[in-house]
């Protein structure tokens, strides 16, 4: 099932404007984001970074980034209704410009090419004024742990 009515999408389409607490990752709870935005393929989330997440100069630190990018996809990915679960192959990140504690983000994903087995995305972070604070492309592969719908 892949289509813009299955179970898990509707899961997150009921938390648009709420903080991701229910998120079934604990990655995702620790993040504490806020859902903007589910749509079959793609999916947008607000965060603020707090004192977990920067580096000792007080910027967002690179693996935080990262996490972030990686747990939306692997949201995004998860609500897509698949029957089995998917895991990251690859996870390339680019960071370019520093965000600071403090800072609210916006992190938006999107499959580029679903295939069988594996399935291609994006997702960036950006700073309200439009700055791009990092990017990323990565390839989840499908696993053989079948999911509940």
């Amino acid at each position: 099932m892949t289509n813009d009515t299955n179970p898990r999408l509707e899961f997150f389409r009921a938390q648009i404007g709420q903080n991701l607490t229910q998120s079934p990752s604990g990655v995702g709870r620790w993040l504490n984001g806020k859902l903007l935005d589910a749509q079959n393929g793609s999916m947008t989330v607000e965060y603020t970074v707090g004192d977990t997440m920067v580096n000792p100069m007080g910027t967002l630190h690179g693996g935080a980034a990262a996490a972030i990018m990686d747990d939306l996809v692997g949201m995004m990915v998860f609500g897509l209704g698949r029957e089995y679960g998917y895991t990251s192959i690859n996870l390339n990140c680019d960071f370019l410009t520093a965000a600071r504690l403090g800072d609210t983000l916006v992190a938006h994903a999107q499959v580029i090419r679903a295939g069988k087995n594996v399935i291609h995305c994006e997702a960036r972070i950006t700073h309200p004024d439009g700055k791009i604070i990092a990017k990323c492309t990565t390839n989840m592969i499908q696993t053989s742990v079948k999911l509940p719908m």
